[in-house]
């Protein structure tokens, strides 16, 4: 009897949303431990987030739908909430001058290039902005920086008196890229330790302000940026982006692999141009294979962040200086770009989750 109350109550607990985004509390792992005995259910939920008002409505919401329950005569609801302190915070005490406003520093990396490593940041970092956080974008990409191309800024950026860069604001976001300060036809050709240099220059003299995420866009392949970053500030998270056929799967293997060993978490595998759906016919072909990237995540025991479809739309976007989920809000592709920033979001919680949790009841 008790298991199939169980069952039942983690079946109607998958219907219940956190308040803002569009996924089940179940499938992004905020409900810790469901048990019942005695007509009493008890439901443990964990989260991390600065939002208590939506927290305790969503403690109020659960303990409705399970009372709601044949079995059920009364639910009790334990809410385990941390006031994250984020990884950045926690690098904030070792390196005082670096980003102290900034609260989650998530890496877009990828083991190749050309898998849409740009793209998937781009709108990645629109679409938390578009669900209520504040957020950066960091184009780390010393060799290849394409943020002022994908946002269409043509500018220096402008010092203020203290000598803060400031950066620039579009789209919701604040936008820093070593490409508005240096010619678009000019390589880039420097070693390590410039790198490293420029780097944190682009996180220390950049008056980034107060931010819930700060997205670093990185070049792809495991470099001086990646090591770089990790060592200089510690990240909430790498979020791993792929194709799905099996050469880029391989690389991103690495590239996962490689945050593992210096000791970043891996929030999950994005598999970007998932499939193509023909505009006249409707037909949807797999050009790079599909389902490569959430076998490879299930393989390496991390999340699957979503699937983002290859369509000409996305391009466009990007070249034209306006992200598709900003020329297109409330069209499919959007809709899969938030999904992704709604799931990085959730395993960005999970992590801060283990840190000290205060128990409400």
């Amino acid at each position: 009897m008790s298991e199939s109350v169980e069952q039942a109550i983690w079946q109607a607990l998958s219907s219940v949303k956190f308040p803002g985004l569009s996924r089940d509390i179940v499938s992004f792992g905020f409900v810790d431990r469901v048990a019942w005995a005695d007509g009493t259910a008890t439901v443990e939920l964990v989260l991390s987030t600065h939002k208590t008002q939506e927290a305790q409505q969503l403690r109020d919401e659960v303990r409705r739908v399970v009372e709601g329950l044949e079995g059920v005569d009364q639910a009790r609801v334990e809410l385990q909430l941390t006031m994250p302190t984020s990884a950045a915070q926690q690098a904030t005490a070792r390196n005082p001058q670096l980003i102290p406003g900034v609260r989650n520093v998530v890496a877009v990396a990828s083991g190749k290039g050309g898998v849409g490593k740009s793209t998937v940041a781009a709108n990645l970092a629109v679409s938390l902005a578009q669900l209520g956080h504040k957020v950066g974008l960091l184009d780390a990409d010393i060799y290849g920086p394409s943020v002022p191309t994908m946002f269409g800024i043509d500018e220096r950026p402008r010092v203020d008196a203290q000598q803060r860069v400031q950066p620039f604001e579009k789209y919701g976001i604040k936008l820093m890229s070593l490409g508005f300060v240096v010619d678009a036809d000019t390589p880039v050709i420097w070693r390590g330790p410039m790198v490293m240099k420029a780097l944190e220059q682009l996180l220390g003299d950049v008056e980034w302000g107060e931010l819930d995420y700060l997205i670093c866009d990185f070049p792809p392949g495991t470099g001086d940026a990646q090591l770089t970053m990790s060592q200089r500030v510690p990240m909430a998270g790498a979020v791993i982006v792929t194709t799905p056929q099996d050469v880029a799967l391989l690389d991103a293997r690495k590239g996962l692999a490689m945050f593992r060993k210096v000791n970043v978490p891996v929030l999950g595998i994005v598999e970007n141009m998932s499939s193509f759906v023909c505009p006249s016919c409707g037909t949807e072909t797999a050009i790079f294979k599909q389902g490569g990237g959430e076998r490879t995540a299930t393989e390496l025991r991390t999340d699957f962040l979503g699937r983002i479809p290859l369509d000409a739309e996305i391009v466009l976007g990007g070249d034209s200086g306006e992200p598709i989920v900003v020329a297109q809000p409330d069209g499919s592709h959007s809709e899969a770009f938030r999904r992704v920033a709604e799931a990085v979001v959730a395993a960005a919680e999970r992590q801060a989750a283990a840190r000290q949790p205060l128990t409400i009841v």
